[in-house]
């Protein structure tokens, strides 16, 4: 008698993984997977040159942080380990419901599901020591809570923000304020570069870059980061 085919089973894991991690989608019970964050540096002309890099329109450069950097709206944060110069940057996250490889421009904002606002925190005197010794950022740019991001806005709800005002303010004291307009490479460019590199995937994040005015964060201090059309996302750092 022939044996009859037995379903394979799925491997067991060997360790316990944390949940992916999500963030709320506004107006709804629904929550947006997070699955890779990208980030385009120096997008906005006078962050550039404050960094004292040329603001020429040469081709984007990205990085990344991990998902589970991620931090919700409304969160109390230990100050993080290892630097004493946190700095803030105030930036549009963009959040993908679709994926693609080699996206035309004039499609790009397709595989958009929604928008965010998003502090992409950086240990700057750790950056500052990999840049001198020519060695990667990644941990000046992807540690722990380092991703604060607000509930993505659907672009049936806000459509495709590509101006208005974009602002911080730690403890009711402006740091940073600019326009979307003002961004060097505008969304859709952005994404179809992007895609020119790593095919995009459904859950991935882009922070698009922030304006100028990047400085010091200390323990204690309340953020509030806006955009206009996209809410609030604020953090505190305990003392």
């Amino acid at each position: 008698m022939t044996p009859s085919p037995q379903t394979p089973q799925a491997p067991r894991h060997a360790v316990a993984l944390d949940p992916t991690p999500t963030l709320p989608v506004a107006g709804s019970d629904e929550v947006f997977p997070v699955g890779r964050i990208f980030c385009i540096g120096r997008n906005y002309a006078e962050h550039a040159l404050e960094m004292g890099h040329d603001p020429d329109r040469e081709p984007p450069f990205f990085f990344a942080k991990p998902a589970n950097a991620l931090v919700q709206d409304g969160s109390e944060l230990d100050f993080p380990v290892a630097t004493e110069d946190l700095h803030h940057e105030i930036e549009l996250v963009v959040a993908l419901g679709r994926g693609g490889r080699d996206v035309p421009e004039d499609r790009a904002l397709d595989l958009v599901f929604g928008y965010a606002v998003g502090l992409d925190m950086t240990r700057r005197d750790l950056q500052a020591d990999a840049k001198r010794a020519g060695r990667p950022w990644d941990m000046a740019k992807g540690f722990d809570e380092s991703a604060p991001t607000s509930a993505v806005r659907t672009v049936d709800d806000v459509g495709h923000p590509a101006q208005g005002e974009i602002r911080l303010e730690i403890d009711g004291e402006t740091r940073q304020v600019g326009d979307l307009a003002e961004q060097i490479w505008a969304v859709p460019e952005a994404l179809a570069y992007l895609s020119t590199l790593v095919e995009l995937r459904p859950g991935d994040l882009l922070m698009t870059g922030t304006p100028a005015g990047v400085g010091p964060v200390r323990r204690g201090e309340r953020l509030v980061g806006s955009i206009a059309g996209l809410g609030e996302l604020t953090v505190t750092y305990r003392s």
